[in-house]
């Protein structure tokens, strides 16, 4: 049975919507790619484009890229001319307002990266790995005007593999995604798309990090360490400082894993081939690369004996 091609809409912006552009290009007809605008940045403040944008682009599809959608009446008009089946959001990155929401015939479906009502908000995957949790997947959920409190339309769960960080992860789930908004747009087609309400009381929050969630927690357990260092890989990444006090310099931390020993939470047990050991809250941590202050990564062990560390030393 052929596949009624439907008349869509995608809203993202990062690489995480790009399969889920391409699921869409190849059955239906995408109408309008709608990305955050271009901004500056790295160093040098050159514009960049949201990988959405760039790839619209490159395919030559309609690229609308406003800068607040409350209050757009331009960009409501011409959403509405489109004659839309259904919209899709995919990491877009803004809230739409409840006018937007009614435009499309069957709405907005959002393709989220948790299986909801767990993990609700702008970082799923990465409170997901801070949090310790061996299993996430992707839901298909009817955007309402909540923060993603709308009915899940369809959902796929998959195990977190152990080495697994954020960047991994959710590459991962970007291609779940994608394949399962295919499934659920043929079932909607049909007409046999299920729609079940969320469960509020389960509902777990994942607001955007900070940078002050990439800082190790040296009191918590090697464990916690380890999974919130798969967490806030990629950004805001881990740091420590160099001895306690807030005007010690900040190390970044590229490599981390788990070893042996025991001390006071931040101690230095040991320096070896291998890296850097340094106590936590129960067991210890390895630091294997990191990059301090004005200078390239490099591995832990060079650092310490270039900043003449020794065991017994504290890092904050």
């Amino acid at each position: 049975m052929s596949q009624p091609r439907l008349r869509v809409a995608l809203f993202g912006s990062p690489a995480f919507a790009l399969p889920t552009l391409e699921a869409l290009r190849a059955r239906h007809d995408v109408r309008l790619v709608v990305a955050q605008p271009d901004r500056p940045a790295g160093r040098g403040r050159a514009t960049v484009a949201p990988p959405l944008a760039t790839r619209a682009r490159e395919l030559g599809l309609p690229l609308a890229q406003p800068e607040r959608l409350r209050r757009d009446a331009a960009f409501a008009a011409q959403l509405a001319s489109l004659d839309l089946d259904v919209a899709v959001t995919a990491a877009y990155g803004q809230i739409l307002p409840a006018s937007l929401l009614k435009v499309p015939r069957e709405g907005f479906l959002n393709v989220h990266a948790s299986l909801l009502p767990r993990w609700r908000g702008a970082a799923p995957v990465q409170h997901a790995l801070i949090h310790g949790d061996r299993e996430t997947g992707v839901s298909i959920m009817q955007t309402e005007a909540g923060l993603d409190t709308g009915p899940v339309r369809l959902s796929r769960a998959r195990p977190i593999a152990d080495d697994e960080d954020a960047e991994d992860l959710l590459a991962a789930l970007a291609g779940l995604g994608a394949e399962l908004l295919t499934e659920a747009l043929a079932l909607l087609a049909r007409g046999e798309l299920p729609s079940v309400p969320q469960d509020d009381a389960l509902a777990t929050l994942a607001p955007r990090l900070t940078k002050d969630d990439g800082r190790v927690r040296w009191a918590q357990s090697a464990q916690r360490v380890r999974d919130r260092h798969r967490g806030v890989a990629g950004w805001p990444g881990s740091w420590c400082r160099t001895h306690p006090g807030d005007d010690a310099p900040v190390l970044k931390v590229h490599g981390l894993e788990r070893a042996e020993g025991a001390g006071a939470p931040g101690a230095v047990l040991a320096i070896d081939a291998a890296g850097v050991v340094v106590a936590c809250g129960d067991d210890a941590v390895r630091l294997v690369a990191v990059q301090p202050p004005g200078r390239p990564r490099m591995l832990a062990r060079a650092w310490a004996n270039g900043a003449r560390i020794a065991v017994g030393d504290a890092l904050a």
